[in-house]
């Protein structure tokens, strides 16, 4: 009994203050809540996933030209969309606009696809 009534106050001295812990079955959840920063974070972190996956995949074919940073910012523009658009199906208003939700993370995921096609480029074509 000592033990149970212990955990119980040790779980709410955690959550006492905090923020909740993150759930990832509320990636997928279009009736949770969210607030601008959590949402700012996971489209954060979608567009770096992204990003890497299209950097190590252009540089290892090999694809040149700008034609493919168009390419890329289109398909991570379109990813990040249709995961707050249609999966999640909240009201964008809420949270800035279109404008404010597809620029979330945008420049550090330019960053790090252009890195990471250079060096896997270079590294396996020369």
């Amino acid at each position: 009994m000592k033990e149970k009534s212990s955990k119980s106050t040790k779980s709410h001295q955690q959550h006492n203050g905090e923020v909740p812990p993150f759930s990832f079955n509320k990636l997928l959840d279009p009736e949770a809540s969210w607030d601008k920063d959590q949402l700012g974070d996971v489209l954060h972190w979608i567009r770096q996933a992204v990003a890497l996956i299209c950097g190590l995949l252009w540089g290892a074919i090999p694809l040149v030209g700008a034609i493919w940073i168009v390419l890329f910012m289109l398909l991570s523009s379109g990813i990040v969309y249709c995961y707050y658009a249609i999966v999640l199906k909240i009201d964008e208003e809420e949270f800035g606009g279109h404008g404010t939700l597809l620029q979330e993370g945008m420049f550090a995921s330019i960053t790090l696809f252009l890195l990471a096609w250079i060096l896997v480029y270079s590294i396996a074509h020369f």
